[in-house]
């Protein structure tokens, strides 16, 4: 639900792909519930005022308070004020009928409106196409509501429930939700506060192809599940409640294809496995799930996921190699959609593709490297010494191929040909423990450098003195949460604690802002590009998962000075 200037609005979190023909992408379809207001007896239109909170909104008006929760994914209540009051609203349906309680409306999503007021006057104008006006005059007492059903199904949710429990049920269920969550430092608690809020309000429930609970990155502009995104999700999750947390693994799992390969993206009514633009691919994400799987065994110790979920990842890592083997440097993978990289704009795919690129290859020893010890955990030590030989080939043959020795970094190919965009992928393969000290070492150098990636905010996605920096652009110099904490994750790995501890630091102090959670930055001033979407899941959960890492290390610091 939101508000618009003078009135709600109720959009779906739903794809809708075999209508967009005719009524558009879901980012620009017209809400299912559109100019949805209040009016007093004189029939016109109430002025509102709004108190919110993650249970229930209460909308004050002259004619008194109306109270709106959730009794279900599908139904919403709005408790009346006593007295002669009305609502009106559009519809996006294809018609509809009036009855004694409300009416019904048919369309793609079907829409029951039903009250236990007395109804003065029920009125039902389908004049536009597609669209129908409800107009209803009530007279309430006490314990009145009206409720709207949006649902897919025939049948509806017309049953009333007392207002009261209705109310009281939707507040416990966030309190419960909140009642799971770890302390945090007092300076984090509001923010803490907000981002578990969008981890629980961008939740989708299962219906079609959305086998599993999960969250999406944006219910305002993405809907539906983008593959890696999901492994930061996963990594708050194990925080409170492991069950969520696995789901977000398991709902890629379950669309895995023949040939091994995930899907890059998966909505209600279908997935994404191949796009045409900008170039003909099959089109997927990095392969980051066997590491997120293991720091999820690591919290719950639940040893039965790793069964479950062995096979399939070794399906995968098989399809990066069978199917993406680089021609430039063997031993190595390429991306052959720029999406599949999950950066999707960066210069680094401008002269075309397929690219051998650190950052898939670095990701693929971590992978080879997490099923290794995952092996050893099952009793499979011979897959373990298969996957621990295979890293090292992974890394060797990274060093071989695309270390640069003049600008001490590594460099991704395209036809045989160095890319020399200056971005932070380049030095990613720092995570490698077993790479030379000196290699290491000009890494860290090229990371930790104020004129190109060591902004106040660290880390650009392209260096800031380079000629394609573009601190507005996606991935053309904006920073990224889930990329910080990538490298947070390796500096820790090869003992670089005190930058690890920096770049977090920084990192909390981009996002602990008293605003919404973005899905990238301004690197140098920390505001929000223009197009960077709002309410979104991997920052909020590289936030939660940063804070609590704070809060130990505090705890930690306290404690070690107490003895």
């Amino acid at each position: 639900m939101f508000r618009g200037e003078k009135h709600l609005y109720i959009r779906l979190a739903e794809r809708w792909v075999k209508q967009e023909p005719v009524l558009g992408h879901y980012r620009e379809r017209v809400p299912i519930v559109d100019k949805l207001v209040f009016f007093g007896a004189d029939q016109m239109p109430l002025a509102c005022m709004f108190d919110t909170t993650p249970d229930r909104v209460d909308v004050h008006t002259a004619a008194g308070t109306f109270t709106l929760v959730f009794l279900d994914m599908e139904t919403l209540l709005i408790r009346l004020p006593e007295g002669q009051t009305g609502i009106r609203f559009d519809a996006l349906c294809d018609s509809g009928r009036m009855d004694r309680r409300g009416g019904v409306l048919r369309g793609v999503r079907n829409v029951a409106y039903t009250t236990n007021a007395r109804i003065l006057e029920n009125r039902l104008d389908g004049s536009s196409e597609r669209h129908q006006q409800v107009s209803m005059r009530l007279d309430a007492e006490d314990d009145d509501v009206l409720i709207l059903n949006i649902t897919p199904r025939l049948g509806f949710m017309r049953s009333i429930p007392k207002p009261e429990s209705a109310i009281a049920e939707a507040r416990a269920r966030w309190e419960s939700w909140y009642a799971a969550l770890p302390p945090v430092l007092d300076q984090y608690h509001d923010q803490y506060a907000y981002a578990w809020w969008v981890m629980r309000a961008g939740l989708l429930s299962q219906r079609y192809y959305f086998t599993r609970e999960a969250l999406i990155p944006s219910k305002v502009q993405y809907v539906g599940v983008w593959h890696w995104d999901q492994f930061f999700h996963a990594l708050a999750y194990r925080h409170i409640d492991q069950r969520l947390a696995e789901d977000q693994i398991r709902i890629l799992i379950d669309h895995q294809q023949p040939n091994g390969m995930l899907p890059d993206a998966i909505h209600d009514e279908g997935l994404v496995t191949h796009l045409q633009k900008p170039v003909d691919a099959d089109v997927t994400k990095p392969p980051l799930m066997a590491w997120t799987v293991l720091k999820l065994y690591e919290t719950s110790g639940h040893r039965d996921f790793l069964e479950e979920v062995f096979e399939p990842l070794t399906r995968w890592h098989h399809w990066w190699f069978a199917e993406n083997a680089s021609l430039d440097a063997p031993g190595l993978a390429v991306y052959r959609h720029p999406f599949s990289s999950g950066l999707d704009d960066s210069p680094l795919w401008d002269e075309g593709m397929p690219v051998t690129s650190p950052d898939l290859n670095t990701y693929l020893w971590l992978q080879a490297r997490s099923l290794a010890r995952i092996a050893e955990t099952i009793s499979q030590p011979e897959l373990a010494r298969e996957y621990w030989a295979k890293s090292q080939e992974i890394s060797d043959a990274m060093l071989c191929y695309l270390w640069d020795d003049v600008s001490g970094m590594f460099i991704a190919l395209h036809d045989g040909k160095a890319i020399r965009t200056r971005t932070p992928f380049s030095l990613l393969p720092l995570w490698i423990d077993t790479l030379p000290y000196e290699v290491t070492s000009r890494l860290v150098e090229h990371l930790i450098n104020p004129e190109a990636f060591w902004t106040r905010y660290p880390l650009p996605t392209v260096a800031q003195n380079d000629p394609k920096f573009d601190p507005l652009r996606m991935w053309r110099g904006p920073t990224w949460v889930n990329i910080n904490f990538l490298f947070i994750e390796a500096l820790m790995h090869i003992g670089q604690h005190a930058v690890a501890d920096e770049l977090r630091a920084r990192t909390l102090d981009l996002l602990n802002q008293p605003r919404d959670m973005y899905e990238y930055y301004h690197p140098v001033t920390g505001e929000r590009p223009p197009k960077s979407a709002p309410l979104f899941g991997w920052s909020s959960a590289v936030f939660i998962d940063l804070v609590l890492q704070a809060t130990r290390a505090a705890d930690e610091f306290q404690h070690a000075h107490m003895l």
